[in-house]
């Protein structure tokens, strides 16, 4: 073996070293013996070193994954008998092997495995048993070639490169594993399960890992082999004595978990369940202290889970099948175990409850089919009710300012809860409603002296109501008048307690949260909207001390005052001189840290234009209050614009166009107040936007920044195109001038929507306007997709895919428009030029959401064009262009009829035929 490049093969090599072991690595794959040499250095230890052994196994690895039919039967042979050689080499080598080799020589003869067990080696695990017996070095081996096996059979993942050989390989893969299993169960597994037997029963006290791997084995397998091989009385009582082995007790929950789950006879399942649960309990496991081991109560709360659901699963199909005598049972098991999980569910430990939830959850699922609930189902039914209480509020630990991993580990848990009270509204939304009211009363009778924690699921609670107990459009507060009371009182108490004042900032948002959640709540009781509003306004909402508050608060501010835009009109006036200070552009030199983020100033600019647009004033006072807002925008515009021209330093330059484009952005978010251009007059707003409008177009001819600049105008403009309709068409041609200049495909393919938007609106309307920039635009188009780019540069590919797709979106829209005639008036040459670049991307461009796209225009283009009157020529290209491509892009190796979307395109393509033959 070339020594130097193996060099490379230490992680601490320089990158050159590493690039040659890399470049090695793939000579030796292609080179047809260079795996013989890898075989000998194993079988004779020629290596010392690990990264070396690991790597001859690699190549092994190949040449077994996809060269072994090449080899001949003596060449196959040698691969088995370094195998086996190497094994016994393990159990007199005076070290043991890293684990990382000991894994890969077993994932190589799984492989070898899969491959010649049913043909050529059916004594495979025999073999083995016999070389390694019960030394514990070959026992080891032994198991992790066995795990390694259950991950080809079970977990396979399979490599694949298009979903036709994906489903190919999937399906033999199934097919071969499905043989295997059939063979191992007939032939050898009765064997291997004695094996077990015997290293368990060896290894149990004095080699608690052997004794772990040998129960992870008999976890892993019992899911396919014959149950009763594992749920016998040996084995079991075996398995139930290492439940108080303090190092095997994890392992051996994993292990009852996994024959608990197996799929088995429903009276037979509540019989197995029932002999380890009174084992169990009489080891005195079912009484869980909170000091206890988390680590093995985790891992006892996912078995008591297991056997739970077990049971629920036995007695829904007892239920099913007509035994009630045995359902009876199963229920009187099921509920037996009710304690058990209640103590596993409020456990402080999240993961220990987490674990128990899937019990919890099916247990109610069945209470809910019950006709009526018994005393001690009610009081279950209420203990469960107090746990999710309990369970749902915040650690002291919970760091609310930089929220990490366990952080994000306490949401998800707490969204597995939610679902849980869900479920307990649909068994008794009665009991529920009635228990939040009692928590949520008592906490905020006395919210200044209780701790956070508790203020917040307080609220949080009343929140959840709103989903627990669904009403269609929220209309919580009318229809069954007992819920409607105390969902009413609930919400007076929130706004008139004064908790919206609590300092930290849980409680604030939970409080902000739920007003808007129940903003019906305020039709019913307006008198409390001012109170509301000046608590989103002041110190407690956008003038918050936290970030993430004021953040918050915007978004839900925009909310609040959107959903009561008919109560609003009192305070619109003092709203908004209140806001007055959050709507100010902030130029980068002023140097001081505005309060809300551009972002969050979007939903302010938003609530600005709802509050005026929605509000009861003439539309002289709309317009007003509308310039008010919008003035200071376009002067400072004009103001930055100017330093943007003159500004030298890049970082300037990107700062000065960061905030213009805010400025086009907040313009733009204020005319989401409109719905079109009907509501636009009605409040006499269209000059000030066509002002607006004049004021932002000089900077697309702004020669620093473009992408930044022209990307905040296209959407000014987009927004225009609906609000003031045709009065925005006589600047259409200068912006698209000024956009077409110097562009890059990403402009080009964010320009071509907004030039689609104006042709499916005004249609005939702008035919003059297409025609003169049609070839214009498209040779930008051009210019661009035949800029030369590097062979494996993805995103400069990507990018022209996408602006591929924009073109052929573009002409569909032309076409579908009715607009046909601005491509005929183009010129012969140019038409043509065109008509060659639908049916390329129609056939020789691998992407079938520009195939179908192609189809659908030359479908149209025949439907207008294929008649006795259309242009001189159209019907020659038919049938020497149009035909042959309904038939060569099917006909093609990337055509992948198990994709979708190419099944759209073929779908496109027959119509196109259909539509030839109807014209034709």
């Amino acid at each position: 073996m070339d020594e130097q490049a193996l060099l490379g093969l230490n992680p601490n090599a320089d990158a050159d070293f590493r690039q040659r072991a890399l470049a090695y690595f793939e000579q030796l794959k292609i080179s047809q013996d260079a795996w013989q040499v890898c075989a000998e250095a194993l079988a004779q230890s020629i290596y010392s070193d690990d990264h070396i052994k690991f790597f001859c196994f690699q190549v092994l690895e190949h040449q077994i994954k996809f060269k072994y039919s090449e080899l001949t039967e003596v060449q196959q042979q040698l691969i088995r008998e370094t195998l086996i050689t190497w094994l016994q080499a393990q159990m007199l080598n005076p070290q043991p092997e890293k684990t990382f080799i000991r894994n890969k020589a077993a994932q190589v003869f799984a492989l070898l495995f899969v491959t010649e067990y049913l043909t050529k080696w059916p004594k495979f695990f025999f073999d083995i048993l016999s070389v390694v017996d019960l030394n514990p070095r070959g026992v080891d081996m032994y198991l992790r070639i066995l795990m390694a096996v259950d991950a080809e059979l079970v977990d396979r993942d399979v490599v694949h490169t298009s979903e036709a050989s994906y489903y190919f390989a999937l399906t033999f893969e199934a097919r071969r594993n499905t043989l295997l299993k059939d063979t191992m169960r007939e032939q050898c597994i009765p064997s291997l399960v004695e094996s077990w037997y015997q290293i368990l029963q060896n290894y149990q006290y004095n080699n608690s890992e052997l004794t772990c791997q040998c129960l992870e084995v008999v976890g892993a397998y019992v899911s396919w082999i014959d149950l009763s091989l594992i749920a016998n009385e040996r084995f079991i009582n075996m398995l139930l004595g290492h439940m108080s082995v303090e190092v095997l007790r994890e392992e051996a929950c994993d292990c009852l978990f996994e024959i608990v789950n197996k799929g088995m006879d429903p009276i037979d399942k509540t019989k197995l369940v029932e002999s380890l649960c009174q084992v169990l309990q009489s080891a005195g496991l079912f009484s869980i202290d909170q000091e206890d081991d988390v680590d093995f109560l985790a891992r006892f709360s996912k078995l008591v889970n297991g056997m739970g659901q077990a049971l629920i699963a036995s007695w829904t199909k007892l239920i099913k099948n007509g035994d009630m005598k045995s359902a009876q049972d199963t229920l009187q098991a099921i509920e037996a175990k009710v304690a058990l999980m209640l103590q596993l569910l409020i456990h402080e430990d999240d993961d220990i409850s987490s674990n128990i939830i899937g019990f919890c959850y099916d247990y109610l699922h069945i209470l809910k089919q019950l006709s009526a609930l018994s005393d001690q189902q009610k009081a279950n039914v209420e203990a469960i009710m107090l746990a999710v209480m309990k369970k749902l509020t915040y650690d002291e630990e919970y760091n609310f300012e930089n929220e990490g991993e366990d952080e994000a580990m306490f949401v998800e848990y707490r969204k597995q809860l939610k679902l849980l009270l869900d479920r307990l509204a649909q068994v008794s939304p009665e009991l529920l409603l009635a228990s939040v009211r009692r928590v949520f009363n008592t906490t905020l009778q006395n919210w200044q002296t209780t701790r956070f924690m508790e203020v917040e699921v307080a609220i949080r609670l009343l929140y959840m109501l709103a989903e627990a107990l669904p009403v269609s459009h929220g209309a919580h507060f009318s229809g069954d008048v007992t819920k409607a009371t105390a969902l009413q009182d609930m919400m007076r108490t929130l706004v008139t307690s004064g908790v919206s004042a609590y300092q930290h900032t849980s409680v604030t948002l939970e409080f902000f949260e739920t007003v808007v959640r129940y903003e019906k709540f305020f039709a019913v009781e307006p008198q409390h909207i001012p109170t509301v509003l000046m608590a989103f306004l002041d110190h407690r909402g956008l003038r918050h001390t936290s970030p993430k508050v004021r953040s918050r608060t915007a978004y839900l501010f925009s909310r609040f005052v959107k959903s009561l835009n008919k109560q609003m009109n009192p305070f619109i006036e003092d709203v908004l001189n209140r806001i007055q200070d959050l709507l100010e552009l902030s130029p980068p030199e002023n140097g001081y840290q505005a309060l809300l983020s551009s972002d969050d100033q979007l939903f302010i600019y938003e609530t600005a234009g709802v509050l005026i647009v929605n509000s009861e004033y003439s539309a002289e006072r709309k317009q007003a209050l509308m310039r008010n807002l919008l003035t200071p925008l376009m002067e400072k515009f004009k103001v930055l614009l100017e330093k943007l021209m003159m500004a030298q330093d890049e970082d300037r330059q990107m700062a000065l166009a960061d905030c213009l484009n805010h400025a086009v952005g907040f313009a733009s978010r204020t005319s989401k107040a409109f719905s079109n251009k009907q509501t636009v007059k009605q409040c006499g707003c269209s000059e000030v936007y066509l002002d607006c409008l004049q004021t932002f177009l000089p900077a697309l001819s702004c020669p620093l920044q473009k992408e930044v600049l022209r990307s905040g105008v296209r959407t000014f403009l987009h927004r225009m195109i609906i609000c003031l309709e045709e009065e925005v068409l006589p600047f259409i041609p200068s912006a698209s001038e000024h956009m077409l200049k110097d562009c890059e495909a990403k402009d080009l393919q964010e320009f071509i929507p907004l030039i689609n938007q104006i042709t499916a609106k005004f249609k005939t309307q702008v035919s003059p306007f297409l025609q003169q920039m049609f070839m214009p635009l498209l040779h930008a188009i051009f210019e661009v997709l035949l800029l030369p780019a590097e062979e494996n540069d993805q995103s400069a590919a990507l990018e022209k895919q996408m602006l591929r797709r924009s073109y052929f979106a573009f002409l569909q829209t032309v076409t579908g428009s009715g607009m046909s005639e601005v491509i005929a008036n183009q010129g012969a040459e140019n038409v043509e030029r065109v008509l060659f670049t639908v049916i390329q991307g129609a056939v020789d461009y691998p992407d079938p959401i520009a195939q179908k796209t192609c189809f659908i225009i030359l479908s149209k283009l025949v439907e207008l064009w294929g008649g006795k009157d259309g242009p001189v020529g159209f019907a020659d290209f038919v049938y020497k262009h149009i035909v042959p491509a309904c038939f060569l892009a099917p006909l093609k190796q990337t055509f992948d009829l198990a994709d979708a979307q190419t099944v759209l395109a073929l779908s496109e393509c027959a119509v196109t035929l259909k539509t030839i033959h109807l014209k034709r």
